[in-house]
């Protein structure tokens, strides 16, 4: 069995490892590269969002390896939360280091105010979100495949 990971803040100088970390994850579910292309913009994680105070982003390592991370947005509506970005990567998947990471942003987020946690999460990751307290509450169109709609999750807080 594997220890569990540390869960840390990212600094801004990882957001490179951060990019490469997404970029892996989502390719694990069979995204041709035309489609990977489409989302390169919309995973790319840059220094100044990691320092941005809007976000928090935190990482999963073992040893020196970095297994995941997630990333939080505190939205308008007060004590409402978005997960911006969670990954795994591929070679983790499976081994509780989702399921950690999920649980360390719910406990952030209600640590800070948070009542809801909305997620638009990859139809691959429903069971996922579900697993996690997630209900499908609506769908939005993706950000970086126009037409494609994606399932919104809610997870309530507290």
């Amino acid at each position: 069995m594997n220890t569990p990971p540390t869960i840390r803040a990212a600094r801004p100088e990882e957001a490179q490892v951060l990019t490469e970390l997404a970029l892996r994850s989502k390719a694990y579910w069979g995204y041709d590269p035309e489609f990977m292309e489409a989302c390169r913009e919309e995973l790319t994680i840059g220094p100044d969002k990691i320092r941005d105070d809007v976000f928090h982003h935190y990482l999963a390592q073992r040893d020196t390896d970095i297994l995941g991370f997630y990333a939080l947005e505190k939205l308008a509506p007060e004590g409402t939360f978005e997960l911006d970005a969670l990954f795994v990567a591929p070679e983790h998947i499976g081994q509780g280091v989702g399921r950690a990471l999920i649980e360390h942003a719910k406990q952030v987020a209600a640590r800070v105010g948070g009542r809801r946690l909305i997620i638009q999460g990859d139809p691959n990751a429903e069971a996922f979100y579900r697993a996690a307290g997630g209900e499908i509450t609506g769908q939005r169109e993706s950000g970086s495949v126009p037409g494609r709609f994606l399932p919104i999750f809610t997870i309530a807080l507290g």
